[in-house]
């Protein structure tokens, strides 16, 4: 058992993504085969976005740095470094708003 920094982590894949075509990089941090959570640490540049998608289970998402907007439905809400949010069970999109990085923590469905 050693910590990890998720701000240093954050920092390294939002240098990443800058120079990725994407925009993008992840990196899975952890992961319990027992209970199935899996945790993200996700970097998009600035106007990049994860596409509306579906919720694989219960999820949140904890801006690291920078700032996003998440969309589910007819809801948006604007999140900066710092924000927790529990992810809605709906389609979904994350669009960045600054070159941002975020902890995403998923438990499927099983």
């Amino acid at each position: 058992m050693s910590p990890m920094s998720l701000t240093e982590l954050a920092r390294k894949h939002v240098a990443i993504a800058r120079t990725a075509s994407s925009g993008r990089s992840a990196r899975t941090v952890m992961g319990h085969p027992d209970t199935r959570l899996r945790q993200t640490v996700m970097a998009l540049v600035s106007g990049h976005e994860l596409a509306e998608h579906e919720s694989p289970g219960a999820a949140s998402l904890q801006v690291l740095v920078g700032a996003v907007r998440l969309t589910a439905g007819s809801q948006t809400l604007e999140l900066r470094a710092g924000d927790l949010v529990a992810v809605p069970g709906e389609r979904h999109s994350v669009l960045a708003l600054e070159d941002s990085a975020f902890l995403l923590s998923i438990a499927p469905a099983r």
